[in-house]
């Protein structure tokens, strides 16, 4: 019997009490086991210590113990958080141990009835497709030899609080006591993630004055998907107004990515951010490095890296991408569209929706201008561009990639009157126009969904573009789709 468990962009993900059952999370974490044990066989420097943390989803900490005492059993030392808690933290306490790996029992983003089951290497980086791909295999064997007998032994399997050493670092990296001066307001929306009030306690303890929105556990998310993008933001967003504050700040569900609203409750997308914060490190911080973006990312982002003379180096989609190329090169930034940013002033590479939140606040502050104000200085000098996204609901994940294939091999000469200059297969299709302008169809690697991604210098010919790239798919499908 072939296994049904296979990991994506970021760790394996499936439906509650459908596909993600305990019985699938003793098999992976049994998977998993072997493979650290043989980490540890392979390199002495690693100590034989596994962090496993769970945001707030039904039955996380219940998926979180199971996987605990496979581990256990296997003979590795497992440290079980008490409490939900970010993957960040997760991340910091790997590496900072020198723990031969973590696991978090998180979807991340997607909607409520998902769980999922993240991997963190010593470097505190998720798992890349190599070291996966390795599980998946000694989970086949597992599936093929199943009576295999597993010592069972628990002495090593104890919980612990969560990290004060995450909050430290953040509060020894950023400049905490100057924003804390501020006679201004700003939001956190945590959509009822892990994310919790952690941002607020940070902020807290001066002029400034910071109120959580959406920071209780709900394992339901309020009914959403817990993504930091539009519409999601749309209460923050309307608390931003209501409060006359200077800036919103939201994570996602299980607090790696972050999002932003600016004074007048428009929502600042993670090219904008990237951008912010890019002028930051090079203009206020004096930092160099290359600068990483992902097949979606905006055109903004390469003009400014062009400009300092730093080298650009594009990848796939899925932030473990930008995470392995950080840990060969001197990268000074590195950014996805889905809110994933990662910088040299981080513990490790990878993302941080909590580090990135206040940092963006900090980077914001620095300029001495309005979040509105200092997009609009970007713009000036770097020409505007508006970026959306769609989601195509699809029955399933193969439909995705057949048209993204059929797209592939018969590309369109142009889009509305729009000339396709250049076709990029990196991930996905994308099509680049005379103009920069370009549209991207990408299958996703965790639901069953089409996305189409866009960027122009127009807002109606953004919204024309998707359309169109929408439409093409619909003719080409002989299914009933909704967006």
């Amino acid at each position: 019997m072939k296994s049904k468990i296979k990991f994506g962009t970021d760790g394996w993900r499936g439906v509650i009490a459908e596909d993600f059952t305990f019985e699938n999370i003793k098999l992976v974490s049994a998977a998993t086991a072997r493979q650290f044990l043989e980490d540890l066989n392979n390199d002495k420097s690693l100590n034989n210590l596994v962090f496993i943390g769970y945001d707030r989803r039904f039955l996380g900490r219940e998926f979180a113990s199971c996987a605990g005492e496979v581990l256990s059993q296997h003979g590795l030392n497992v440290n079980l958080y008490k409490c939900d808690v970010p993957t960040p933290m997760v991340s910091f306490d790997v590496k900072k141990n020198h723990a031969v790996g973590g696991i978090v029992i998180t979807a991340s983003h997607n909607p409520p009835e998902f769980s999922g089951f993240k991997i963190k290497q010593p470097s505190g980086c998720s798992a890349s497709k190599d070291y996966t791909d390795k599980i998946e295999k000694k989970l086949q064997d597992i599936i093929n030899s199943p009576n295999i007998i597993i010592e069972k032994n628990k002495s090593n399997y104890k919980t612990v609080e969560s990290s004060k050493d995450y909050i430290d670092y953040i509060k020894k990296t950023i400049d905490l006591d100057t924003l804390k001066t501020l006679n201004e307001t700003i939001i956190v929306d945590t959509m009822h993630g892990a994310g919790g009030t952690y941002i607020e306690q940070l902020l807290s303890g001066g002029k400034l004055k910071v109120k959580t929105i959406r920071g209780d556990k709900d394992t339901l998310f309020g009914g959403i998907n817990p993504e930091p993008m539009m519409p999601q933001l749309k209460p923050l967003c309307e608390e931003v107004v209501k409060s006359k504050a200077f800036l919103g700040l939201s994570t996602d569900g299980d607090a790696d990515r972050v999002g932003a609203v600016d004074e007048n409750g428009e929502y600042i997308n993670t090219h904008k951010i990237l951008s912010i914060l890019l002028l930051y490190l090079v203009e206020k911080k004096k930092l160099s490095g290359g600068v990483i973006v992902t097949v979606s990312q905006s055109v903004l982002v390469k003009k400014m890296a062009q400009k300092y003379g730093l080298k650009v180096f594009e990848v796939p989609i899925g932030f473990k991408n930008i995470a392995e190329l950080m840990l060969k090169e001197d990268i000074l930034i590195g950014g996805e569209e889905a809110n994933g940013i990662g910088c040299k002033l981080h513990y490790m590479p990878d993302r941080d929706g909590i580090f990135n939140s206040v940092l963006l606040f900090e980077a914001i502050n620095s300029f001495k201008l309005k979040p509105s104000e200092l997009i609009k200085k970007l713009h000036n000098e770097y020409g505007a561009f508006y970026y959306d996204r769609i989601d195509v609901h699809i029955p399933n994940v193969e439909m995705g990639k057949d048209f993204v294939e059929k797209i592939k091999l018969k590309p369109p000469s142009d889009l509305n009157g729009h000339r396709v200059k250049e076709v990029i297969t990196l991930d996905g299709t994308k099509l680049i126009f005379t103009d920069d302008s370009w549209l991207l169809f990408r299958a996703s690697g965790t639901e069953p969904l089409l996305r189409i991604y866009c960027e122009s210098d127009s807002k109606e010919t953004l919204r024309n573009m998707l359309k169109t790239g929408e439409d093409l798919f619909k003719s080409s499908s002989k299914s009933a789709l909704k967006v």
